[in-house]
């Protein structure tokens, strides 16, 4: 007997599950919130090199009186008649007849979107403000540690301590962020902070996962990324009301000591208890299962039983045979993808114009809509049609961005909006899709692993965004502002065609073993949902084939 039959005995997703399954997502909240804390915290506002003599020089006051928005030029206050000029980085005047160059060593900012960020805070400008991208992708690369690190402690000492454990160092590092100074500190604290809110998400995905029945997970998989956007919307308002990165930085940080409290709310998972041979624990916790969820059982139903822990290989495996080496690398490249254009258009969105809090909001909302339409067409036109439509369409928008940035004034800045709007909605759309899609085409035995696998391969494509992001201030002109959504758009069609090249998994037996994976797609199978199964109504079979855990490991 497995343990997905006694699931189905006692209740898939009955009340316990549901209860269990709200409070394990409410991590997602953070994880969404942190995951774009460095757009807001590292923000670079608009800046000029500070006036000597002037002693309450700010950035508007000159702006104003010149009606310049970055170059300044104006008469020296001890000699009306010699001029200097000033632009973001450098001052430019004449000495002894002789014009002169140097670089500024004091800056003011405009601060009408932030009161400060830490890259105001710090000077992170001119020769050092790709500092910024720096402590993005080594944020995002602590994500990757916590994501191979956590993941693995939860399977040596059990979800429960791993999430609890990372709980206490999230926030005694995201505390810790709001009151440095120094920039190197401010990285590894950010470092221990990416690591540790994937530390604490990844064991609560697992375990919402592992306490759901087989034909309830497909379902269960996408409204958690909900909770990612509610994190999202959570920053904006946030960050609208106070404007100082230190404040945003405690407000998202504090209500993190919450999950240090799951130590007495949430129970340990029961497929680890009986991977480690504690069957009296996990037969308690299924028997409160049962309870709370109004099922009536009699005697035992892991003690005295004979329970099958499916083990599976090793992912490397599949890299044997071309076939699924060739399907893994083109998942990979969606992966990665998908995440450089989730995270790079929310980066980039502060360049397009209009009011920063407001596009950021916007970005957010419409995650919602865009999931809801995934799990609306997932199973109605199929994995791989509906992941390369959303795929093109969201990469054709970003592409046609070039056209009202460089051929159109000011007045078009929210077409470009709409359309990175319409861009966000394909990243994350495909989100939704691509971890579904993945489950469905890597075999039984290795999909925990390829789960896994691919949710630290995304880490690369967050690592890029911020890079790709800020290529617009090394390119003049407009074509520097509509650069980054170009190649953001580019990447996302070229993944969406690679995708034609993957068989399609809906209303199809799924793989169990590495020859089943490399036979898959080479005939046509016949169908699972018969004319029986569909007057039912009864849950498409094909979901019973998913291992234990085929969403562990998958984070956003």
């Amino acid at each position: 007997m497995k343990f997905d039959d006694i699931l189905v005995r006692i209740g898939e997703f009955g009340f316990y599950q549901k209860r269990l399954y709200l409070i394990l997502c409410i991590p997602a909240i953070n994880v969404g919130c942190y995951m774009m804390m460095l757009v807001y915290t590292m923000h670079t506002p608009a800046h000029r090199c500070k006036i000597p003599g002037y002693e309450n020089d700010t950035y508007l006051e000159q702006n104003e009186k010149h009606r310049q928005l970055i170059n300044i030029t104006i008469p020296l206050p001890e000699d009306p008649h010699s001029v200097l000029r000033y632009d973001r980085c450098h001052v430019i005047g004449r000495e002894n007849n002789v014009t002169t160059l140097r670089k500024c060593n004091e800056w003011v900012y405009d601060t009408s979107v932030f009161e400060e960020t830490f890259s105001s805070k710090v000077n992170l400008v001119c020769d050092d403000a790709l500092k910024t991208s720096h402590a993005q992708m080594i944020f995002y690369f602590g994500v990757l540690a916590g994501d191979v690190g956590f993941g693995c402690l939860a399977d040596v000492f059990g979800r429960k301590k791993a999430l609890v454990i990372s709980a206490v160092l999230q926030v005694v590092s995201a505390v810790s962020v709001a009151f440095v100074s120094n920039y190197y500190v401010f990285v590894v604290l950010n470092f221990l902070v990416g690591a540790a809110c994937h530390g604490v998400f990844v064991p609560a995905s697992v375990l919402s996962v592992e306490m759901v029945g087989p034909s309830k997970r497909v379902m269960t998989g996408i409204p958690i990324h909900m909770f990612f956007a509610v994190g999202l919307l959570y920053l904006a308002g946030v960050g609208a009301l106070v404007r100082h990165w230190q404040h945003l930085q405690l407000a998202v940080a504090v209500p993190c000591a919450v999950y240090v409290l799951y130590w007495w709310v949430i129970p340990e998972s029961p497929r680890w208890l009986l991977s480690q041979g504690r069957m009296e624990e996990a037969e308690k916790i299924v028997q409160r299962v049962a309870k709370v969820n109004g099922v009536d059982v009699k005697g035992n139903l892991i003690v005295g039983e004979k329970i099958e822990i499916p083990k599976g290989e090793k992912i490397w495996h599949v890299f044997k045979h071309k076939v699924l080496f060739v399907r893994a690398m083109i998942l990979f490249v969606n992966w990665i993808v998908i995440a450089m254009d989730y995270y790079g258009v929310t980066m980039h969105v502060g360049n397009i114009g209009g009011n920063f809090y407001l596009n950021q909001f916007i970005l957010a909302i419409v995650e919602f809509p865009a999931k809801i339409a995934t799990m609306l067409l997932l199973n109605r036109i199929g994995r791989q049609k509906l992941h390369c439509l959303i795929m093109i369409i969201g990469g054709a928008a970003l592409l046609c961005t070039i056209f009202p940035v460089l051929y159109g004034k000011e007045e078009l800045s929210s077409l470009t909006l709409v359309l990175s709007i319409i861009g966000k909605m394909g990243s994350s759309a495909a989100f939704g899709v691509i971890y579904i899609y993945t489950a469905e085409l890597y075999p039984t035995v290795v999909r925990n692993g390829a789960m896994g696998t691919s949710s630290c391969i995304a880490r690369f494509g967050g690592m890029a965004a911020p890079y790709i992001a800020s290529t617009g201030e090394y390119v003049s002109g407009k074509f520097g502002q509509a650069l980054p959504l170009v190649i953001f758009g580019g990447s996302s069609v070229t993944a969406g065609f690679l995708t034609l090249f993957l068989p399609e998994t809906l209303h199809r037996k799924l793989p169990e073993t590495i020859q089943d994976g490399v036979e898959f797609g080479k005939k046509k199978e016949e169908s699972i949902m018969n004319d029986y199964s569909k007057k039912i109504k009864t849950p498409h079979p094909s979901l019973s084939s998913f291992d234990n855990t085929a969403f562990e490991g998958t984070t956003l």
